[in-house]
């Protein structure tokens, strides 16, 4: 039986992750065998349970294993502890992220959900998988669980403040636009944490028709246990909150939301009087510019997308004739081939030959393995003979990003929604680069000199 996947967001700093390690704890309390992911760039989601250790990210041991050209184990990024009491161990992953100012988060969990995939998470002997996701950004790769329908439902944990029930709405929104392009994950409700008593939560949740799941209140006894990486389960009074939900989570005994999501002015409307009128535009006078310095937006869009075409074209000189067989992590050949002799004959890849050192000047082996390399490098590339070969090579001339974008919607079939997730582009961005592409390939393929 296939583990039921749950995806909690929140905004950072709101108790995500106090909720997560909860719910983890309740579900091994219940004697299932339960999987925590943790989805933050921080990597920080399963201290608690852990007694506070930082568990190696998959993003760092992919890294380490990919220069050392050895294979990821499951057991290089999956973890055990058994917790005192409980009857079940847990488990937990931590995805993590770039170092802080050198990459994107987005990316890196895009990246790590790639590798966990491939070692077969979703055929894991388990019950439950908890993914603890940052909610308060809107970069997609935060959305994986989402845009790839890997959660079967979704939570939302807010307090009674607009930023996070901001934040939430998000969400929501978000998850609505995937189910309209055939996304599956539904979303349970919301868990109002630290709750106050003001009812700002609830009235959101009215205006949005969306399930109110759990409210837990402040307490300063959960706060130290979660402060010393304990549980807050084993407080009687949170131990019981928990456990109502997780028993009505297995028993599928709550209904999914059909919510809507409120637009920004129907969300501000529920915090106050918002004022209706338009912002006023600051003027140079008011920056004190001497002259007005227009943008010419659709230029600077065409040179953004052409920017990594100048660099794909320029030659790169390269030397892999002395390494062995290039592997990545997770087994697979290195895409640009393994040693110079399997590499593609353009000159982007290939050293020039030094024409310096001419075969009379050679000891005589060496003259001749020159006269021999030589006779071939002058021979002319073969033609292709079918349209499938003249396709492909057309394809091979086509700029970079172009190339990148064909590849991966009509080769490996994926939706412009994806490929949008994936390149960090809009939609139109994408529909535009993959209609400029089909034109350019039509181009070459008619083309009488494209030899």
């Amino acid at each position: 039986m296939a583990a039921r996947t749950i995806a909690i967001y929140g905004k950072g700093g709101i108790g995500k992750s106090f909720i997560t390690t909860n719910l983890t704890a309740t579900f091994a309390l219940m004697n299932k065998r339960v999987l925590q992911i943790g989805c933050d760039p921080k990597h920080d989601s399963t201290t608690s349970l852990f007694g506070g250790i930082s568990l190696p990210t998959v993003t760092e041991v992919f890294g380490q294993k990919t220069q050392t050209h050895e294979k990821v184990q499951v057991e290089d990024i999956v973890f055990k502890r058994q917790l005192e009491g409980f009857p079940q161990p847990v488990f937990g992953i931590e995805l993590g992220g770039p170092e802080v100012g050198r990459g994107c988060g987005g990316r890196g969990i895009i990246s790590g959900f790639d590798v966990l995939e491939r070692l077969g998470l979703f055929q894991w002997d388990l019950d439950v998988i908890l993914m603890d996701f940052l909610g308060d950004v809107v970069c997609g790769g935060f959305a994986t669980p989402l845009a790839r329908s890997m959660c079967e439902e979704v939570i939302l944990v807010v307090s009674n403040d607009r930023q996070s029930i901001f934040a939430a709405n998000n969400i929501c929104m978000a998850n609505n636009y995937f189910k309209t392009v055939g996304g599956s994950s539904r979303l349970l409700g919301l868990i109002v944490n630290r709750d106050d008593g003001s009812g700002i939560a609830e009235r959101y949740a009215k205006a949005a028709g969306i399930n109110i799941i759990m409210t837990l209140p402040y307490s300063s006894a959960a706060r130290d246990l979660a402060d010393s990486f304990d549980v807050a389960i084993r407080l009687p009074e949170i131990r019981e909150k928990f456990f109502d939900l997780c028993q009505r989570i297995l028993q599928r005994s709550i209904p999914y939301c059909e919510a809507r999501g409120l637009s920004y002015h129907e969300f501000m409307a529920l915090f106050g009087d918002v004022d209706t009128r338009k912002p006023e535009p600051a003027h140079i006078e008011d920056l004190r510019l001497a002259e007005n310095l227009n943008l010419d937006a659709h230029a600077l869009v065409h040179a953004c997308a052409t920017a990594g075409q100048t660099h794909s074209e320029k030659p790169i000189s390269i030397d892999l004739s002395n390494l062995p067989p290039a592997r990545n992590s997770l087994g697979d050949p290195v895409a640009i081939g393994s040693n110079a002799a399997s590499l593609p004959q353009t000159d982007e890849f290939i050293r020039p030959t030094k024409s310096s050192a001419p075969a009379s000047k050679l000891p005589p082996m060496a003259a001749k393995r020159y006269r021999v390399s030589s006779a071939a490098s002058s021979q002319a590339p073969l033609k292709p003979k079918t349209d499938h070969e003249r396709l492909l090579l057309c394809l091979e001339k086509l700029p970079r990003h172009e190339r990148e974008l064909i590849t991966l919607y009509e080769i490996k079939r994926k939706s412009i929604d994806e490929i949008s997730i994936e390149c960090h582009l809009d939609r139109h961005e994408v529909e535009t680069h993959l209609q400029n592409a089909r034109k350019h390939l039509k181009e070459l393929f008619f083309s009488a000199d494209l030899y």
